[in-house]
């Protein structure tokens, strides 16, 4: 039952890809078998294979390492090939040594293991002679050429979609987080309800993360791509909302904690409490605010204007007013400084 699980991908290859990949085979086995007359040209399709990635970045990197990792392995299948012929003990050192040279030279996985590779294939399919060797060589190269263009004329992806629905998932979060936390301080909460709220703030730096790991992605997919223009703008705002909303989560998870240390019943009656709790529903709604596009962003001043200031703490819940406030500032400080860099674009 494990197999199927492991072998197979949580979603899946976009077909756009798939298609480019196919078209990329064919087009440098047919273009490299009319113009290196020879054996098949094997090396032309495994080359446009791996270089057709999800990115136009991607695929420079492929094509370099895959060019790189062929002609040092084809110059070491040949080197060994004329002075010792093509015997198994020749390509099991021949894979050795390709594997130590990489390792010397610090080379890419990728290219590191093109070279352990090319150098095989030389001496199992091949004659290692110069000719063969250069030809190899310029098919191999033929063929990442090939994968790089098909790549680049087939609608290079642009992957800002993911990041946009996580950015706006962290943000719906963040809003949430910060009403829950709100509520419980304005209404009696059990132990069980406490641990459920914990739970849900430690849930949002996942969240965090992966919002992260989605704008890198977006910005890897513009990197080279003739669309990135028109996208950079977006990728932009993605990425100041982000890092807007990191500390936030962090403060909003501490003040969660704080509440889940030193919670207690009579919590709700402190009227500080209660001016905390308003306080925080407003923090609510200016982060909705931040993470709306500003088309649908209804021209308002924020809610959370001021800070709040209260002189003279409760006695008994002093500490966790104190730390609550203080998360609160500092809440309050990202979103003016957010407000006014909206002001200044």
């Amino acid at each position: 039952m494990r197999l199927p699980a492991a072998i197979r991908a949580a979603q899946r290859t976009p077909l756009l890809l798939v298609v480019k990949s196919a078209i990329a085979v064919i087009g440098s086995w047919l273009l490299s078998q009319w113009l290196i007359p020879g054996p098949l040209p094997v090396f032309a399709a495994i080359a446009a294979l791996l270089v057709v990635q999800p990115s136009l970045n991607q695929s420079f990197s492929k094509a370099v390492e895959r060019s790189v990792g062929v002609i040092l392995g084809v110059l070491l299948a040949t080197t060994l090939g004329l002075f010792f012929g093509s015997g198994t003990w020749v390509i099991l050192t021949a894979a050795a040594c390709g594997l130590l040279i990489a390792w010397a030279l610090r080379l890419a996985p990728g290219a590191a293991t093109q070279i352990a590779i090319s150098a095989i294939l030389v001496l199992a399919l091949g004659t290692a002679t110069p000719d063969y060797a250069l030809d190899r060589v310029i098919e191999t190269i033929l063929g990442a050429a090939i994968g790089v263009v098909v790549n680049v004329l087939l609608v290079p992806p642009v992957a800002l979609a993911p990041a946009r629905e996580s950015t706006a998932r962290l943000g719906s979060e963040l809003s949430a987080s910060l009403d829950r936390l709100a509520d419980a301080l304005t209404s009696v909460r059990t132990r069980g309800q406490l641990e459920e709220l914990m739970l849900e703030a430690r849930l949002m730096r996942p969240m965090r993360d992966a919002a992260d790991a989605a704008i890198r992605a977006g910005s890897e997919s513009l990197t080279l791509n003739p669309r990135s223009g028109r996208h950079r703008a977006e990728l932009a705002e993605l990425t100041r909302t982000v890092e807007l909303y990191t500390p936030i989560v962090t403060q909003v998870t501490g003040m969660t904690r704080a509440v889940y240390d030193h919670y207690s019943p009579d919590l709700v009656d402190e009227p500080q409490v209660r001016a905390i709790a308003e306080q925080l529903r407003r923090a609510a709604h200016d982060v909705e605010r931040v993470g709306q596009p500003p088309a649908a962003v209804v021209e308002e001043p924020p809610a959370l204007t001021t800070p709040l200031q209260i002189t003279r703490p409760s006695a008994t819940h002093w500490i966790l007013i104190g730390s609550l406030l203080e998360d609160l500032h500092r809440i309050h400080h990202s979103l003016v400084e957010a407000g006014r860099r909206s002001d200044a674009d």
